[in-house]
């Protein structure tokens, strides 16, 4: 069973400061309440082909995979896979500014669990809708907190 996810927010920040923050995985421990690290395994910058190794504990597992970036267009969008470990996924984040000169984030999560996580996949789309409104409203909170700092 296939899951795809899609969470969105506004930010009352300009997407060019939403988009460098949220787009640099070394943050994303501070605003991802299941990631635990995050190590480049290619130097920055982010670039397509950029290969970053992340450990997440999510639904009572630990979880060490890496991601690899398929794709980006710096302040616009970036998608980053994975095809280990039993949950391959697929996360994509997209910023759009909004008329009010705020930042409308999309974060999604695309993936074909196997294994013991094909069993839990009734359950795993609605635990990682609510993980990413969190994670989002956390992101929202970090930097919007910052305004003016």
């Amino acid at each position: 069973m296939s899951i795809d996810v899609l969470t969105e927010t506004v930010i009352a920040r300009p997407v060019a400061e939403v988009a460098a923050y949220a787009g640099d995985p070394s943050n994303a421990p501070t605003w991802y309440a299941n990631i635990e690290s995050v190590e480049w395994e290619t130097p920055p910058p982010m670039r397509v082909g950029a290969r970053l190794a992340f450990v997440a504990h999510f639904l009572g597992r630990r979880l060490a995979y890496t991601y690899e970036v398929i794709a980006l267009e710096p302040g616009r969008s970036l998608v980053m896979r994975t095809a280990q470990g039993p949950f391959p996924m697929e996360t994509s984040y997209r910023w759009e500014p909004t008329a009010e000169g705020h930042t409308r984030m999309s974060l999604r999560n695309r993936g074909n669990p196997r294994g013991f996580s094909r069993l839990m996949g009734l359950f795993m789309g609605p635990a990682v809708r609510r993980a990413n409104t969190k994670d989002l409203a956390a992101l929202k909170r970090l930097l919007e907190g910052r305004a003016g700092a």
